[in-house]
């Protein structure tokens, strides 16, 4: 089973949503859409789903064009951010209503809810209504409807959005898990680089309706083909600063500036943008060979075990994300230490170029 994008396009009233976009999605491993709000994540899903139309371009799956198909038709599921259940229905009714649609036979539709509860563990639910359950009990009835369903794809659009930070935790783990061996292709929307990463599989990267990377999530998160693709992956937001490269050293329009080496030594003398995630500045330095960097403390943060500083290093806004707590002021001067072998380095056109 794949499913497979070949320059789908949407419109509406004149407006270029979708640009025209070609993927293969894979089952085996979860499909990871990460972008920002608005980036064109949930009108992705809605063509592959038949949900929209397609202004341009065809959708397959499993080597059938199923572009004029309804919803219905293709055998899909949908999972939305928001607990999509009939009210009126007890849990094993909302599990059990698409296989009554589909005709099931009722000892079917018994044993593939029952398995669907065991799995989420809502099997001393099964008789209570949607409102008797918690928001994470919700969500897991509509994730158990779609595992029941045995879908040839499955839409999860943001699903955990909702849910506090603790069940947020135990549902993203348990996600690979749930659909592992189903032969389903899982399509996710997450706005969360963290999420994307703990999923794994692969990620399209998405930008402004435009798809500008899609491969191995890990491989994408340590080689970003250009800046707009390290932005979509970076949270919290990637650091940049135009630098100027001559000879065997780079050297930052604040006056900041240090010797390259490998790849970067090799790119051409000129102008080029560097972007380094903010937990590769650290208000104090991991090695003889960070850069020091002086800017002045604009918001601080501290997140658990970690202390977040936004500072303000000539005209750009940079962020700093450290291990331990860190004493900051708003206001004052302050070093920090960028790791500047971790740093990609950025043609004027955006490309990656080390």
């Amino acid at each position: 089973m794949t499913l497979e994008l070949k320059d789908a396009t949407k419109r509406v009233r004149g407006i270029t949503h979708i640009k025209p976009t070609s993927l293969v999605m894979e089952p085996g491993h979860f499909n990871v859409l990460l972008g920002q709000t608005a980036s064109g994540k949930t009108s992705l899903i809605k063509l592959m789903a038949g949900l929209d139309p397609l202004a341009d371009g065809e959708v397959w799956m499993d080597g059938q064009n199923v572009s004029r198909l309804s919803t219905q038709k293709r055998n899909i599921s949908l999972v939305h951010q928001f607990f999509v259940n009939y009210p009126h229905m007890t849990v094993f009714d909302n599990i059990a209503s698409p296989l009554r649609v589909a005709g099931m036979a009722k000892s079917e539709i018994q044993g593939r809810v029952e398995e669907a509860a065991d799995i989420l563990q809502l099997r001393p639910m099964l008789h209570r209504r949607p409102q008797e359950l918690s928001g994470g009990q919700q969500q897991r009835c509509a994730l158990a409807r779609a595992i029941a369903k045995e879908s040839r794809a499955v839409f999860l659009d943001e699903p955990l959005a909702n849910l506090d930070y603790k069940l947020r935790e135990e549902l993203r783990e348990q996600l690979p898990e749930l659909f592992a061996g189903r032969g389903a292709v899982v399509v996710y929307a997450t706005s969360e680089p963290e999420e994307a990463l703990l999923l794994g599989g692969k990620t399209a990267l998405m930008d402004d309706g435009v798809v500008t990377q899609f491969g191995t999530t890990a491989q994408i998160y340590r080689k970003p083909d250009n800046l707009t693709a390290a932005r979509v992956f970076s949270d919290p937001p990637i650091n940049a600063a135009r630098i100027t490269k001559s000879g065997g050293t780079a050297q930052m329009e604040t006056g900041a500036s240090w010797a390259l080496s490998g790849p970067a030594a090799e790119i051409a003398d000129g102008v080029y943008t560097l972007a380094i995630r903010p937990h590769h500045v650290t208000p104090v330095p991991a090695g003889t060979d960070y850069v020091k960097l002086d800017g002045t403390v604009l918001v601080t943060e501290l997140s658990g075990s970690e202390s977040s500083a936004h500072f303000q290093i000539g005209d750009d806004g940079w962020v700093s994300l450290a291990h331990g707590v860190h004493p900051y002021e708003v206001g004052e001067r302050h070093e920090f230490y960028m790791d500047a072998s971790q740093a990609f380095y950025f043609a004027e056109d955006g490309r990656l170029v080390a």
